[in-house]
């Protein structure tokens, strides 16, 4: 059962997919009709969001083949990442975890949809990708702490975030720039609601995250393995600035990859869903 936004020749509209049932129109389904995913992550608790899915009659639903999946939505509030939170990742990059979370911000003019392509830069000889479990904020908080962070999360996707690797190379100072290219940020199709995955899982901790290239998984690692958690880096940022409903926190990966043009990069995570975006050459 997830949340994600569909395009058609009428526009882009919020829809749920759910199980052997199918895809059907937000609207149709869910209480104060939200046309957006936004508006519903904005608007419908996720737990709501899930009694009214499963409620919902089968007439409401239909074969999800076809069906174009665009991001979930491009104006998030604000981007969250996180960087080398897997101790495996930073000893790959000769560096070690920092004693507070590696953070930075990504501007919402970086989302592309699943599917779409990420552009390499011309300004940049080495782009990377990287999959990472997106944390996605339901409930405004301000200086909660850890036991009570996950009760601010809607739901989880899948991330794939970019850097220009040879950019940050040149001064740690460069991070911001690195980060923020167009494309740079892929996430979706699928926010489920966190419930749901936890009900699947049992704990985000069990969950598998996996960067692919080519069709090849590269690197994988569990959330258990991150130095700073899902509930400790939601704490954590609502210490610095309010985090608002849709706003994202991309949770570090296990490993990045190169991009080259013709590549196809991807995130797979077990029970929340599979990303993959062509690359291309950038004008």
């Amino acid at each position: 059962m997830y949340l994600a936004t569909a395009r058609s020749a009428a526009g882009e509209a919020a829809v749920v997919v759910d199980g052997g049932r199918g895809v059907a129109a937000a609207a149709d389904v869910l209480p104060g009709a939200p046309s957006t995913a936004l508006e519903v992550v904005e608007r419908v608790p996720e737990s709501d969001f899930a009694a009214a899915v499963r409620s919902a009659p089968d007439s409401a639903f239909s074969p999800v083949e076809g069906t174009v999946f665009a991001a979930p939505y491009t104006r998030p509030r604000k981007i969250w990442g996180i960087g080398l939170n897997y101790v495996e990742h930073a000893s790959d990059l000769t560096e070690s975890v920092p004693e507070e979370p590696a953070s930075f911000m990504k501007g919402d003019h970086t989302i592309i949809a699943p599917g779409e392509a990420i552009p390499l830069p011309e300004q940049s000889e080495r782009v990377t990708a990287e999959a990472e479990l997106g944390l996605i904020i339901g409930r405004e908080c301000r200086n909660v702490g850890d036991a009570d962070a996950l009760g601010h999360v809607w739901g989880v996707c899948t991330v794939l975030d970019q850097t220009a690797e040879d950019i940050l190379a040149r001064n740690p100072r460069f991070l911001t720039r690195s980060k923020n290219f167009p494309g740079f940020f892929s996430f979706g199709p699928a926010i489920v609601p966190l419930s749901v995955a936890l009900a699947e899982a049992g704990s985000l901790g069990r969950l598998s995250v996996t960067t692919v290239l080519n069709g090849s998984d590269e690197r994988v690692n569990t959330v258990d393995r991150m130095r700073y958690s899902p509930e400790f880096l939601v704490g954590f940022h609502s210490r610095v600035m309010p985090l608002f409903p849709g706003d994202i926190l991309s949770t570090g990966t296990p490993g990045a990859v190169h991009l080259k043009p013709g590549d196809v990069a991807g995130c797979r995570i077990p029970g929340v869903g599979e990303l993959s975006n062509p690359v291309v050459q950038g004008a």
